[in-house]
């Protein structure tokens, strides 16, 4: 499933590709995705509007348009969607869910091979604002609001494995499968450790590792380990980068042939780690 550097790697090719642009019409949409679609809402929401700006919460896309109406558009990658730009008439494929056609030619097309992802309306107060259903999510991890204070008063007192503490979407929004595994690897913190039982010089090291292990992989384009790619079909490079996640039995980039990289389930999700370097 994409995280939150690839959802950030297409919001911002959005960004530059569609905002500004006017919104002829919806002219395609399935029954339903992850959920039931509901075409004739967004088609009213979106047609004749002129995208404005395209935010990120999480894993989340929100697109905001010129005409404030108390509604904005709630994308979801799911585990294999993708969006592109095509020349209007050309051919659409089966796994081609979602198609808006724009002033000037083109279609922005949602891909979902999987049918996981979300195409939805959400009511909002104001312009800018988040939709409620976010209220429950975690800080950006990017951000001043992800410190090594709130960390730790988060973790303290959890018995539960450091690795799901940092998945859980309520804790830090946006952390996924991949990033938790390479966070905790730059931490040298063991997955399996008690969240509540690190301490707070540990999860400081860890606050840091997660800030940069997403920026280096943001400046990669993302990974890219089935089928994700941005908006102009390229893979994401920071695959290239990782020094654990799927490297079960790959010797240790940091302590080479002392250790072997190892892979456990953690809540029914593969974890990878290094033994000699993560405590």
């Amino acid at each position: 499933m994409p995280e939150l550097p690839e959802v950030e790697t297409v919001r911002a090719a959005l960004q530059l590709a569609v905002a500004g642009r006017t919104i002829k019409r919806l002219s395609h949409a399935a029954d339903r995705l992850r959920y039931p679609l509901d075409a004739a809402g967004i088609a009213r929401a979106t047609s004749g509007q002129t995208v404005k700006t395209f935010r990120r919460r999480a894993k989340y896309i929100v697109v905001d348009f010129d005409d404030f109406w108390g509604q904005c558009l709630v994308l979801h990658l799911g585990m294999t969607g993708s969006f592109r730009l095509a020349a209007v008439g050309e051919r659409l494929g089966a796994r081609d869910h979602v198609v808006w056609e724009l002033e000037g030619g083109d279609q922005w097309i949602f891909t979902d091979p999987r049918k996981f992802g979300e195409v939805a309306v959400e009511n909002v107060a104001a312009a800018g604002d988040w939709p409620a259903r976010f209220a429950g999510l975690g800080p950006e991890p990017l951000s001043s609001a992800f410190s090594p204070v709130y960390l730790f008063n988060r973790f303290k007192g959890r018995k539960q494995p450091v690795k799901t503490a940092v998945l859980d979407q309520t804790i830090i929004a946006g952390v996924g499968n991949i990033y938790a595994s390479e966070a905790l690897f730059r931490a040298g913190i063991h997955p399996a450790r008690a969240a509540g039982k690190i301490s707070p010089q540990r999860v400081e090291k860890l606050v840091l590792a997660v800030k940069c292990v997403l920026a280096d992989s943001i400046i990669s384009g993302g990974t890219t380990i089935r089928d994700f790619t941005s908006l102009d079909g390229k893979e994401g490079h920071f695959s290239l980068c990782l020094d654990v996640y799927g490297k079960a039995g790959a010797p240790c980039v940091r302590c080479g042939e002392k250790s072997s990289i190892r892979r456990i389930r953690q809540a029914g999700r593969s974890t990878f780690y290094c033994p000699g370097c993560q405590r």
